[in-house]
């Protein structure tokens, strides 16, 4: 028996019943580009290891190459931004069930969080002109972002007081979604600043 795991336009994956994947095809569709990560190949996909090896003395890599130490302030802040990702992920899926119209709004959120890992994983002291040129993405988020912003608060009623995270499901985890991003934004802010 197979099933099915979608992600829009970004991950397709077929499973049987013994958990192998039969083919998975990914793209990165932020900002139009495409890219597609594993290919099938002969009847069998090719699935890349999710651990390298390479991080067993405490030390990771950027996309660059360079090595850090896993506590260095880059890992810090792609650990926020995914952590961050994934909090929305979930408060997406509440969202759905409660059959509010913003998913999509969140999935494109999700998506440009991706590029923005791939920013961060690219150190300015070791980026070499091919690395700058394949993690560069332009400032349209940032205007698709505050759009939303300011159609959403167009139908809300003005605050006059403070508002206590909760609401139900889709509002709790959105507000849990909301206090990650600060933190995110407290770990990315001195890697712009440094890099």
């Amino acid at each position: 028996m197979a099933s099915m795991i979608t992600k829009p336009s970004h991950l397709r994956c077929i499973l049987t019943s013994t958990g192998k994947c039969l083919a998975v095809n990914w793209t990165k569709t932020s900002f139009g580009s495409e890219r597609s990560y594993v290919s099938k190949t002969d009847g069998e996909s090719r699935i890349p290891k999710i651990y390298t090896k390479t991080g067993d003395k405490g030390f990771s890599s950027t996309y660059t190459g360079e090595r850090r130490p896993k506590e260095d302030h880059v890992f810090e802040a792609l650990g926020a931004t995914d952590e961050l990702s994934s909090a929305i992920g979930l408060a997406r899926e509440f969202c759905i069930d409660k059959g509010h119209t913003f998913t999509d709004q969140l999935d494109k959120i999700q998506c440009v969080l991706q590029d923005v890992g791939s920013n961060i994983a690219t150190p300015q002291s070791s980026a070499r002109e091919i690395h700058i040129k394949k993690t560069k993405f332009s400032s349209q988020p940032v205007a698709d972002l505050e759009s939303w912003i300011d159609e959403f608060t167009e139908k809300l009623p003005p605050l006059t007081n403070f508002i206590l995270p909760s609401g139900g499901k889709s509002s709790a985890a959105l507000h849990i979604a909301r206090t990650v991003c600060r933190r995110a934004e407290r770990s990315v802010s001195p890697i712009v600043r440094s890099d």
